[in-house]
């Protein structure tokens, strides 16, 4: 390819690893990051989150002189921007790390530098991103032609499973024409082993929330079949497990809600862009936003006439044996469950972090604790997350602790 140096903007859960792929490629990589923390942890080949395999081929990456970090932009010739898109309160895209990743590249591109957004964004977004710079930079503009490459090619992979994925995954890529999809494609050549499948840059944006919209679909049908089965009085993992047996159904699992980065807020996006023609998708946005209000209520039921009730909640991450706690449900049930409970003390088990987030922090009646602090004594048991470690030892819990087990982990 004739793009050696690489700057990837964003060194978080997917700009990270995409570094460090194309340095394992051959490529000299530069991340561009506003934490000074993350920079300097990377700079020093340290990992900062967790995620397996990804320590060993960062340290790999630094060793070999391929990988550094900074908080200033540098010049390249292909520019990755991996930064957050949130929704805002009322669940419209936050474009404005976008917006800040397009500011803080704009100064140093070139003539034939390409630009590929691999943010999960709404249709238009990477139109959007080629009028910023053109506002920016109206010197890259020839023969009203704007002299940069833009494309979009979303990530596709599973947190835990990050590294194999990225690799071995096919990949979208969508340009603003097709030169520039073609630009873009050679890229990813360097480092992945799936197909690279061409389109334009909307088509592109929609398959990810399409791909994400789904699964939310599939969730919330299995959430839903949950509280039916309560109020019907049935086992709804027995339920699932035997309607699976037929052999065009398969069921998903239910939990106490959706999370993460991508199934948590994709489907908002379309629902942005097509409000009218997408009820399906909002329903079960709603529906899987509204299971940890069910679970709430489950434990206020378990704890009713306890004077200082414990409870033990069992996991903060969005999904098992990961660190990522972003969007998710468990996190929000357990800071809701405290703010609601003065009198009661909430023991948080989290296996995979060192320290509370902020919010959750700062409530005096929190604490983080292992597992075999936490379930002596405790009114209530709520298994939140289904990480290796709960699975594999289930603790012994007394007749009097009510066990609400929302992912079915220790059904016998």
């Amino acid at each position: 390819m004739n793009n050696p140096r690489v700057c990837v903007v964003g060194l978080g859960y997917i700009g990270l690893p995409t570094a460090v792929a194309l340095c394992q490629g051959g490529l000299d990589v530069v991340g561009l990051e506003v934490n000074e923390r993350i920079v300097a942890e990377v700079t020093k080949g340290i990992l900062p989150f967790v995620e397996p395999g990804l320590a060993e081929a960062l340290s790999e990456a630094h060793r070999s002189g391929r990988l550094s970090a900074t908080t200033q932009a540098e010049p390249a010739d292909t520019f990755i921007l991996a930064v957050p898109t949130p929704f805002r309160d009322n669940h419209e895209p936050d474009l404005s790390y976008i917006r800040s990743a397009v500011e803080a590249i704009a100064p140093v591109l070139v003539t034939d530098n390409t630009v590929i957004l691999e943010s999960t964004s709404p249709p238009g977004t990477t139109a959007l991103v080629k009028t910023w710079i053109e506002e920016l930079r109206p010197d890259l503009i020839t023969d009203a032609h704007l002299a940069v490459s833009l494309a979009y090619c979303p990530e596709r992979v599973l947190p835990g499973r990050i590294m194999t994925e990225l690799i071995t995954n096919d990949r979208v890529i969508g340009g603003i024409n097709p030169d520039d999809a073609e630009r873009a494609a050679a890229v990813y050549r360097v480092f992945c082993q799936g197909e690279l499948l061409l389109t334009d840059a909307t088509t592109a944006e929609m398959v990810k929330l399409v791909e994400n919209s789904f699964r939310d679909v599939n969730i919330a049908f299995a959430n839903e079949l949950s509280l039916i089965a309560e109020t019907v009085g049935v086992d709804v993992w027995e339920l699932i497990r035997l309607a699976n047996h037929h052999p065009r159904v398969n069921i998903l699992q239910p939990g106490p809600g959706v999370g993460g980065h991508c199934i948590a807020v994709d489907p908002w996006f379309i629902v942005s862009a097509d409000p009218a023609n997408s009820p399906l998708i909002r329903t079960a946005r709603e529906v899987n936003d509204g299971k940890p209000d069910r679970v709430i209520d489950q434990v206020l039921q378990a704890i009713e006439g306890v004077e200082a009730p414990v409870v033990a909640a069992l996991g903060i991450s969005f999904k098992p044996d990961i660190d990522d706690l972003r969007e998710s449900p468990a996190r929000a049930i357990v800071g809701r469950l405290a703010a609601q409970l003065p009198h009661a003390e909430v023991r948080v088990v989290e296996p995979h972090i060192n320290a509370l987030p902020a919010e959750l922090d700062a409530l005096s009646n929190v604490e983080l604790a292992s597992i075999e602090q936490a379930i002596p004594g405790a009114d209530c048991v709520v298994l939140l997350v289904d990480h290796t470690q709960f699975k594999a030892t289930r603790p012994t819990i007394t007749p009097r602790t009510t066990v609400i087990d929302t992912r079915g982990a220790w059904r016998s």
